[in-house]
């Protein structure tokens, strides 16, 4: 009893002496281990920290056991790792910074504050249809299909190497470009600016092949590549079955209605309101409502 007394009194003794800076600090430091276990989560880095943390554990216990040669073998080991790590890992590690660097603006889609316009989100309502009608009617003749919707990645080399077209989108224009046999069937569609950019473009291939379905043609396994390697969504049209596909962030999501691709799309490409802009509107509606209802008792 007196040894849990003394752990309480102890930890009240440390708790007493934290101050709010420190507070900060530890929440910080909680936040980017969190994130930083997320974004490596379900690749082969997971692998890797699991493989470093047993090394770790190892080597205390050596350590601690005073099992010299292991212990000069493992801390040599452990600073030799570091650099092999950032060498042998530099696809993973390249991918997750660029993750952490399109955080703070993921929350915004494809606008930044410079084309949030009314024109632009109006644009973009028109392409989601008609990039909706077109997987449909795709979809029901089984017509392969692969359209690629940019958002915050640039996807220049991926454009460099198809045939640059720079157009509205429509139905008409995408059923002909993916029509079989013709000269840009086979390659992706890429959307920019709800524009279309660019057609018969070709897709980085997937970094995680040995878990990919091997059922899975190589337009949904281009799609996932190119989503691995980028934020951009990806909509794929099977070729033998008509199924309609999203690929993002790496994974596969199969099964999509037209009315479902196209809210799924909305709900990810465009942006809503600020909360400001918002609360702005709910203020003056009231007070127009209110002015047509004077307006009209007076006429």
């Amino acid at each position: 009893m007196d040894y849990i007394n003394d752990i309480i009194t102890r930890l009240s003794s440390i708790i007493s002496t934290i101050t709010f800076l420190d507070a900060i600090d530890i929440l910080l430091l909680t936040f980017f281990i969190y994130k930083g276990i997320k974004l490596i989560r379900e690749t082969k880095a997971q692998q890797l920290l699991t493989g470093i943390l047993v090394v770790i554990a190892v080597y205390f216990i050596s350590a601690g056991l005073e099992l010299r040669v292991m212990s000069y073998l493992l801390s040599n080991f452990l600073q030799v790792g570091i650099i092999a790590i950032l060498i042998v890992f530099q696809p993973e590690l390249r991918r997750m910074l660029e993750k952490v660097g399109r955080t703070n603006v993921k929350s915004i889609g494809v606008f930044s504050d410079s084309v949030r316009s009314d024109d632009m989100i109006q644009n973009w309502n028109r392409t989601i249809e008609v990039v909706g009608e077109a997987a449909s009617q795709l979809s029901e003749s089984t017509t392969g299909a692969l359209i690629v919707i940019e958002r915050q990645t640039r996807l220049g080399e991926q454009i460099d190497t198809g045939t640059v077209m720079d157009c509205v989108p429509s139905v008409a224009s995408l059923g002909t470009i993916f029509f079989p046999k013709t000269p840009l069937h086979d390659g992706a569609v890429i959307i920019r600016n709800a524009r279309i950019i660019a057609a018969g473009c070709f897709l980085p291939t997937p970094q995680k092949e040995e878990r990919i379905n091997k059922l899975l043609g190589s337009r949904h396994r281009a799609a996932i590549g190119m989503s691995e390697n980028s934020d951009a969504i990806i909509v794929v049209v099977s070729e033998e079955t008509g199924t309609i596909s999203i690929a993002e962030n790496g994974e596969l999501t199969r099964g999509y209605t037209k009315d479902r691709l196209i809210k799924y799309l909305k709900s990810q490409i465009i942006p809503e309101k600020p909360q400001a802009e918002k609360r702005l509107f709910s203020r003056l509606l009231p007070r127009k409502e209110k002015k047509n209802a004077t307006e009209e008792k007076e006429d």
